[in-house]
């Protein structure tokens, strides 16, 4: 029922984007749930939620770049054992943690359909990301069950984390309908620390990677290029190997180690995001689903969540 509603309300607001224009600003949220999968799964990475503003820059100014935007974020996670009501450490296969934070991006875009993204998030992974409260106050607007456990989540600890991600276009087909891209990405920090890299298969009605909901580079102040097609509608693709190196919300603070469930984390995750898109000058409405494989050197198993994401654009 909830994507049903997104879904409606989307549409309903895309009836009246009725002529081609382009827009400098974005605003939008993206929804990260195991409950968008409809088979009463509550558990592991159970929800996330974060809010984004973009903005272009004037693209005529630029020389070397096809399109620059600055981007400024914040979201909040929140991870489960086997579910929200675990209130017994010792049958727990993963920590309850929240990790709360702000972060902002600056993102190029090159002639080339190669694009870097590189940011900074500043947060906290703890009691203080209020995922106790946050999951507290869903479960009782939705009528879910009580929730025990969080006392034995994942100690404060202040979260401060670089990354970038760096994509490129490999191939694309005549009729410009298809495409395969590389896509990798590094993270370093005090909650999150790892690389990944995997192939991004798109097809459908597409844009250049400048130019599309693919890179949230729908955006444009004075653009340089014309776009191949007014409104994306796709399908995509993408699996990705994922190389972790230390997972704050699963080993604890990386300096002082005294939450009271904490586990060693698997090296090598592979993961494959399945999806579509929907967008038009204004909105952007995408869905997908992600499958993960064993995270964790415990009794967890692999995982699966949905995602929603919504965006709007103005000047």
């Amino acid at each position: 029922m909830r994507i049903k509603g997104f879904l409606f309300l989307f549409l309903l607001l895309a009836g009246f984007d009725t002529f081609a224009q382009s827009f400098k600003n974005e605003f939008g949220f993206k929804s990260e749930n195991d409950a968008y999968l409809f088979y009463g799964q509550d558990r592991y990475y159970t929800n996330g939620l974060f809010i984004y503003f973009r903005h272009a820059v004037d693209e005529q100014k630029l020389k070397k770049l096809e399109k620059l935007t600055y981007e400024i974020s914040a979201g909040q996670k929140m991870y489960n054992p086997v579910s929200g009501f675990s209130p017994d450490p010792d049958k727990q296969a993963r920590p309850f943690a929240g990790y709360l934070y702000a972060g902002g991006n600056v993102n190029l875009f090159y002639k080339n359909e190669s694009v870097l993204k590189t940011g900074l998030e500043i947060g906290v992974v703890g009691p203080d990301a209020l995922g106790k409260e946050a999951q507290q106050l869903l479960h009782d607007l939705v009528g879910f069950y009580e929730i025990e456990g969080w006392q034995y989540q994942i100690k404060n600890q202040l979260a401060v984390n670089l990354n970038a991600q760096y994509t490129q276009l490999l191939h694309r087909s005549a009729a410009k309908k298809v495409d395969f891209s590389f896509d990798g990405y590094a993270n370093l920090g005090t909650t999150f620390s790892g690389a990944g890299a995997g192939i991004l298969f798109r097809a459908g009605n597409i844009n250049q990677l400048f130019n599309s909901a693919s890179t949230n580079s729908i955006i444009s102040n004075n653009g340089k290029s014309e776009k191949i097609t007014k409104n994306e509608l796709f399908f995509y693709a993408k699996p990705q190997l994922n190389f972790v190196a230390y997972d704050a919300t699963v080993q604890g603070s990386l300096f002082d180690d005294d939450s009271p469930v904490t586990f060693k984390t698997k090296p090598l995750v592979f993961a494959q995001q399945l999806g579509f898109n929907y967008s038009t000058p204004r909105f952007t409405f995408d869905y997908s689903i992600i499958f993960k494989s064993k995270e964790i050197k415990s009794a967890a198993k692999a995982h699966q969540y949905g995602a929603i994401s919504m965006f709007y654009r103005f000047n």
